[in-house]
């Protein structure tokens, strides 16, 4: 508790809350734009935390994190266009209810959701992170290894599009991971005679180039959307203690359902939301009021979005696996710093773990004060030309990917990643598990070997111990279970 206190008092600090408010004022900008991620911000984001404090570099870029989640809302209500993903459900009622007259009412529901939602994931990450970090301690490393093989499994399948090609994607993930120095015999691994690859393919070019470049040029190739916007008022802003009341069990019972599918590495605030929403609908009194304007759908996405964030740091906190995308990078930013999360972060670095979680907790606090008080501007930020938004992005990704390492060969892999991150985007490719595996690889190879160092070379713990089998047994089963679906239904036709 002392540490967490004095995790709140640093975050108060100028310096700290200035990048705070920065971060959530940049995050909502972002995400509110159609077609631009928290994603692609935080990666244009990560060479400047090289030059910051872990602690500050943490804040940074969770406060982009939860701005650009949140943003997604204002756009999807007021122009039905959800500027991120996470904002797909809330579509379906928010904006149908602000073209009824309600625009003000529509986004004070969201707003408020969205701070319900991130409040009771955070109670989470702070109740459940370091128990299960201490339950972890007791991993074998051939229990780690099998941990990560389930979560990469996981990843693959639950992926949006083909599980193929989300398998597909790992794969190449993993062999991108796998260039520079052997680390048993100390030697290039698969360099191709370049001495740029003998430290291994840098992942802040890579990240740029798959998330900012490629979504820019995917962006680029795309029409302007005619839809019709609303104007936003702030009649309804803010909601009362009595909409509080009103929604209360839908609020916390989608912020659990956030909050758990949060836990799952991968999974995403999208999956999050759209359980939510379904569970909510069927357990109302007038569910053909949903998609029409219902209050309770808007209530629910947003709480639901918002919850994933902080269930999603539980595993990156206690285990060292990022449960989303965004954590992806977040690990790529403490890896930066040479941090490793996982079971011992507690131990040896409990500063910087109760400062994310601080920070959760006052980035959610600061979301709502800015969408209040912007949402009137921010919601004519569509209206930026692509043809002023496009070059700046462009620009800031080269730099970030020069920057770094002072290396014109990065900015040439940042250029070649995002050709393929476009590829990838018109051919129905999930990035995601490309990038989670290509994080994770290098952690399981770590971990196998040090469990064959450890047992003489011998693989019989793969086989024997428990926990090991049990879930490398899981990730059989999640493997084969969609063809299980797809035998079923098949058989049911007949």
């Amino acid at each position: 508790m002392d540490y967490l206190i004095s995790a709140f008092l640093f975050i108060l600090t100028p310096w700290p809350l200035f990048l705070m408010v920065l971060g959530v004022s940049a995050g909502v900008f972002v995400g509110s734009i159609p077609g631009l991620t928290g994603t692609m911000l935080i990666a244009l984001c990560l060479p400047l935390t090289f030059y910051m404090t872990p602690e500050t570099a943490i804040i940074l870029l969770i406060s982009i994190y939860i701005g650009a989640i949140s943003g997604g809302l204002i756009t999807a209500t007021l122009l039905k266009m959800p500027g991120t993903e996470a904002a797909i459900m809330t579509t379906l009622d928010g904006y149908p209810m602000a073209s009824n007259g309600q625009p003000g009412r529509a986004l004070g529901l969201g707003i408020g959701a969205s701070l319900v939602g991130g409040v009771i994931s955070w109670v989470a990450l702070v109740l459940l992170a370091e128990p299960l970090s201490i339950w972890a301690t007791r991993f074998t490393p051939f229990d780690y290894f099998s941990l990560i093989v389930m979560a990469l499994v996981l990843i693959a399948v639950i992926s949006q599009g083909s599980m193929i090609k989300g398998l597909i994607a790992a794969l190449i993930g993993a062999l991108l991971a796998l260039p520079g120095i052997d680390p048993s015999s100390g030697t290039p691994r698969l360099t191709l005679g370049l001495l740029e690859l003998n430290g291994g393919i840098d992942p802040i070019p890579m990240f740029i180039g798959l998330f900012a470049f490629a979504t820019v040029l995917s962006d680029m190739l795309d029409k302007d959307s005619g839809t019709k916007g609303v104007e936003p008022s702030t009649a309804g802003l803010l909601m009362s203690c009595k909409d509080y009341l009103k929604h209360g069990t839908n609020l916390i019972r989608s912020s659990f359902i956030g909050t758990w599918i949060g836990l799952l590495p991968g999974v995403g605030a999208v999956i999050g939301s759209m359980v939510a929403y379904a569970v909510t609908k069927s357990a109302s009194k007038t569910p053909e009021r949903f998609g029409k304007g219902a209050e309770e759908g808007i209530v629910a996405s947003e709480a639901a979005n918002n919850a994933t964030i902080g269930g999603a740091m539980i595993p990156l906190v206690a285990l060292g696996l990022p449960g989303s995308l965004n954590n992806v990078l977040l690990l790529a930013a403490l890896l930066i710093h040479s941090i490793q999360p996982g079971p011992l972060l507690f131990v040896n670095n409990p500063e910087l773990v109760y400062t994310l979680m601080a920070a959760v907790l006052a980035a959610n606090i600061v979301m709502y004060g800015v969408m209040v008080l912007s949402v009137r501007w921010v919601s004519k930020i569509n209206h930026i030309p692509r043809s002023v938004l496009f070059p700046i992005i462009i620009v800031s990704c080269v730099i970030g990917g020069f920057a770094y390492n002072n290396s014109v060969f990065d900015v040439w892999a940042l250029i070649a990643f995002g050709v393929v991150g476009f590829f990838m985007d018109k051919a129905g490719y999930p990035k995601g598990p490309m990038a989670i595996s290509f994080i994770l690889i290098p952690l399981a190879e770590q971990k196998l070997r040090t469990g064959l160092q450890i047992t003489g070379g011998s693989w019989s713990p793969l086989y024997s111990d428990p926990l090991t089998v049990t879930m490398l047994l899981i990730a059989l089963v999640m493997l084969f279970f969609p063809y299980f679906g797809a035998v079923k239904r098949k058989f049911a036709k007949k």
